[in-house]
């Protein structure tokens, strides 16, 4: 895909993810990756970022002798998903007009 994703719809689709269970971030990053081109040193960055803006949390839980950093969507971040998915909407509506008609005024 030659569209870069924006940094609010990469948001969108970790907090879309995470409002369904908990991921530890090897595991949400293959998530990502499965439908998007980006790599780990993207992800990670995005985590710490929506972490520290309090629309995520983590806890380590043990596994195999090393502990794995799940993150967990907060009540702020189930806010945030939802502003996301609205203006999505709008957004994908207009460009849908714009790509198939041309015209925004119908």
């Amino acid at each position: 895909m030659a569209i870069q994703i924006p940094t609010e719809l990469l948001d969108g689709s970790v907090l879309g993810i995470l409002n369904h269970g908990d991921y530890y971030g090897y595991a949400l990053t293959q998530k990502i990756q499965a439908d998007f081109p980006i790599s780990e040193s993207t992800m990670y960055p995005v985590l710490r970022r929506l972490k520290k803006n309090n629309y995520l949390t983590t806890y380590d839980e043990p596994y195999r002798g090393r502990n794995r950093r799940y993150y967990k969507i907060t009540q702020a971040g189930k806010v945030r998903l939802a502003e996301i998915q609205a203006e999505w909407i709008t957004f994908k509506n207009r460009i849908d007009k714009l790509v198939s008609r041309g015209d925004l005024n119908e």
